[in-house]
């Protein structure tokens, strides 16, 4: 099993157009079996997305409709069109540089999704409030694990402190964990070096972080400067350089053959702020 996270950034990426091409083709190659995504975005005034996009679309709860431009939705479409079968769902948590309904999308490649799972972990629940956050996870017809993405908040945010989204996070998953694999994937902004922080945290609730239990690996460094949303707490000299901040996680320790960073300008282009990883079992 494969299993790919990436932030996207998406619609706020330069060349967005050929950037989305350039991540599809790779999708392509590696055909991992769940594909997690965060900062999956759509133009809050493009049209309603039409049958042909929403033809695998796995509904769930929203008040949000898919649009034309549903990163998500032409991510499935071109896969579709690659004659790579797939099924996806989506969820918006909040408006994105005052433009964008902002969220996050799960792909199950080749297999399709039977359950859907999405819940706040932010204590605002304010769309307009760009500290707002969900959770969505997905169960598919190949297997009885759930699958998580996730996009956490800061340690140091005085509002929403990424402490109390992982303690909600970490509740809600609790009954899951004790009855089935869970898998939790995405952007957790917390960087693996720094002790005593969020990191640790995640550790310390009983989550195996994959990449430390992989028998092969790279750096694992997914962000390679200040980028958005750390600016607002460092400035570009004292922001650290080389993160790892984009995990997959499991709910208890298992076997990792590899685990590498993908789409970092090396073998695969950059198509993003943040680098992907990708594991497999």
């Amino acid at each position: 099993m494969k299993l790919l996270t990436l932030n996207t950034h998406s619609l706020q990426e330069t060349n967005y157009s050929l950037k989305l091409d350039q991540f599809v083709s790779v999708i392509k190659e590696e055909q991992p079996d769940i594909l997690a995504l965060q900062e999956v975005n759509q133009s809050m005034d493009a049209p309603p997305a039409d049958s042909d996009l929403l033809s695998a679309w796995v509904p769930c709860p929203d008040r949000v409709p898919i649009r034309n431009d549903n990163h998500g939705a032409q991510t499935a479409l071109r896969l579709r069109k690659m004659g790579i079968p797939c099924s996806y769902t989506w969820i918006s948590a909040k408006i994105g540089y005052g433009k964008y309904d902002e969220g996050m999308a799960l792909f199950s490649l080749n297999h399709k999704i039977t359950e859907v799972h999405s819940f706040f972990i932010s204590g605002c629940r304010d769309y307009d409030n760009w500290k707002t956050r969900r959770v969505l996870g997905i169960r598919t017809d190949a297997s009885d694990d759930w699958f998580y993405t996730a996009h956490m908040g800061w340690w140091q945010d005085e509002e929403e402190p990424f402490s109390a989204q992982w303690n909600r996070l970490n509740n809600a998953l609790q009954p899951k964990k004790e009855n089935g694999t869970v898998w939790l994937m995405g952007d957790f902004n917390s960087p693996s070096q720094f002790r005593g922080q969020g990191y640790d945290q995640i550790l310390e609730s009983g989550w195996a972080d994959t990449y430390e239990l992989a028998s092969e690996k790279d750096s694992g460094i997914t962000v390679e400067g200040c980028i958005d949303g750390w600016k607002s707490y460092y400035d570009s000299t004292e922001a650290p350089k080389g993160m790892r901040i984009d995990h997959i996680w499991c709910s208890h320790p298992v076997s990792v053959k590899r685990s590498r960073v993908l789409f970092n300008g090396n073998q695969e282009p950059k198509v993003s702020d943040h680098l992907g990883v990708m594991i497999e079992i």
